[in-house]
C-alpha cells in the first residue's frame, strides 16, 4: 500500500517527465518545485536529477541518430565549468540575486518572442553562444537543478525542429546530469531516501517517455517554437517567485 506522500511524488513525476519527453525540457518547472513541497529539497533535487538520467538515456537510444553532436559537445564542456560554481552557490548568500536575474533574462527572451517579435536567428553554430549558454547551464545545474533554461533559448535561436531539440537536448542532459549527480554524491546528498523514491518513481516514469515521444512527433515548426517559448516564461516565472520567497 502506497502512502500519500509516495502517491503525491508519482504524480509529480509522470506529468514532469511527459512534459520533458514530449518537448526536451521543463520538467523542472513541475518536478524541482512541487517535490519540493512533498520531500525536504535536499531529496528532491537529487530525485529529480536521476529522472533526467532516466530519460535522457531512453531518448538518446531511440532518437540517437537527430542529436546535434557538435553542439552537444561544445555546451557539455562549458557545462561542466560551470556546475562547481552552481553547487557552491547554493550555499552562498547571494543565491536569491542571481536566480532573480536569471528569470528575469529568461521571462524577457521568450516574452519578446511571445508579443509577435522575433528574437535573434543564428543560422549556423555559434561558439559564443554555446559556451556563454553551456556555462550559464551548469551554474543553473549545479545550484538549482534546472540546466534546461540557456539550452532552450539556444535550440531556439538556432530553429531546431521538435525532434531534433528533443534528442539534442538529452544528448546534452545525459552526461551533464551524470556530472551533477556525481557532485551530489561528493557533497553526501545522495541518501537512501532519494534511491526509494528514485526506483518507486521509475514504474510511472518509463510509460510517460514513450507516450512524450509520440506527442513530440506531432508538433510542427512555429507551433513548437511558440510551445517551447511559453514553456520558458513558466519557468523563469518560477524562478523568480522562488527568488522573491526565498527558496
Amino acid at each position: 500500500m502506497l502512502d500519500a506522500t509516495t502517491v503525491q511524488v508519482l504524480v509529480v513525476v509522470f506529468f514532469a517527465t511527459l512534459i520533458r519527453s514530449t518537448f526536451g525540457f521543463g520538467e523542472a518547472l513541475i518536478a524541482v518545485p512541487l517535490l519540493a513541497l512533498i520531500l525536504p529539497v535536499g531529496i528532491a533535487a537529487p530525485v529529480a536529477v536521476l529522472l533526467s538520467i532516466t530519460v535522457a538515456s531512453v531518448v538518446v537510444v531511440q532518437d540517437w541518430r537527430k542529436i546535434h553532436v557538435r553542439s552537444t559537445g561544445w555546451l557539455l564542456v562549458s557545462t561542466v565549468a560551470g556546475i562547481p560554481l552552481g553547487i557552491a552557490l547554493l550555499a552562498s548568500s547571494h543565491d536569491r540575486v542571481v536566480k532573480a536575474v536569471l528569470a528575469m533574462v529568461i521571462v524577457a527572451f521568450s516574452g519578446y518572442f511571445l508579443l509577435g517579435k522575433r528574437p535573434p536567428e543564428l543560422r549556423e553554430d555559434s561558439r559564443r553562444w554555446l559556451l556563454g549558454c553551456g556555462f550559464v547551464a551548469g551554474v543553473l545545474g549545479g545550484a538549482y537543478g534546472m540546466n534546461g533554461p540557456p539550452l532552450v533559448m539556444y535550440g531556439a535561436m538556432r530553429r531546431w525542429s521538435a525532434q531534433h531539440f528533443r534528442a539534442t537536448l538529452q544528448g546534452y542532459f545525459l552526461p551533464a546530469s551524470v556530472v551533477v549527480m556525481t557532485g551530489y554524491w561528493m557533497s553526501g546528498l545522495w541518501a537512501p531516501a532519494v534511491t526509494h523514491y528514485y526506483l518507486v518513481s521509475l514504474p510511472v516514469a518509463l510509460p510517460a517517455i514513450f507516450l512524450g515521444r509520440a506527442a513530440n512527433h506531432r508538433l510542427r515548426g512555429d507551433s513548437f517554437l511558440k510551445y517551447v517559448h511559453l514553456g520558458l516564461v513558466g519557468v523563469g516565472t518560477v524562478l523568480l517567485i522562488q527568488a522573491i520567497r526565498g527558496r
